[in-house]
């Protein structure tokens, strides 16, 4: 009889569904995901010129005001990422080479070849014809700008800047789309890779 009523007892304590993840679990789960996020992100940032992303890590904060924005922080927070952007963009046409002294050259890639920043004398024709401009050039300059789009995305100042209350909605956008660029730029620069090495990127000889 004892053990009967042992057993009645355990059965009523045991529930009759297993447990559902709770909310503080579900946060956690999404919390990983976005950290995992952001480390693909972090990596896919390594093809931005590192003088544009430390600019706008160390400009971010200030003209944001920590996130807590006027009509002139949101201005010039605007300013800063259209700036940064079209920095990505256009260094993205930049490439380097070694000259007969060893040193460094940068240029700007042209239909016709490479135009020589630095004053340099130019190079000729048959070797500057290997840097003009292509088309790859044009899809990592694109992938550039979303890259970057996705990098300030993740900058929790910006965010709150332009999106003090954000609803349901949009931070669902704001979550998911930083992953979205960062799949698709990862495809991207897999199937389309460059040789480039310009302004702000790894130099390596060629």
């Amino acid at each position: 009889m004892e053990d009967m009523e042992a057993h009645h007892h355990e059965e009523e304590q045991q529930p009759l569904l297993a447990s559902k993840p709770s909310d503080e679990d579900r946060t956690t789960m999404v919390q990983q995901a976005i950290s995992q996020t952001f480390k693909s992100v972090a990596h896919l940032a390594n093809h931005l010129p590192t003088g544009t992303v430390l600019a706008f890590q160390v400009l971010s904060p200030i003209l944001t005001n920590l996130g807590r924005c006027t009509d002139a922080n949101r201005t010039m927070t605007a300013c800063l990422v259209v700036l940064c952007g079209l920095s990505c963009f256009v260094l993205s046409f930049t490439d380097s080479f070694q000259d007969k002294t060893g040193k460094i050259r940068y240029g700007l890639a042209t239909f016709g070849g490479m135009w020589i920043i630095d004053g340099a004398k130019p190079l000729p024709p048959e070797i500057a014809a290997n840097y003009s401009v292509k088309f790859v050039d044009f899809v990592h300059a694109f992938m550039s700008v979303l890259i970057f789009a996705a990098v300030a995305l993740f900058d929790k100042n910006v965010v709150s800047c332009f999106y003090p209350v954000p609803s349901e909605d949009m931070e669902q956008v704001l979550t998911a789309l930083p992953v979205a660029i960062g799949v698709f730029g990862s495809a991207v620069f897999v199937t389309f890779p460059t040789t480039r090495h310009g302004i702000g990127f790894p130099v390596s000889p060629r």
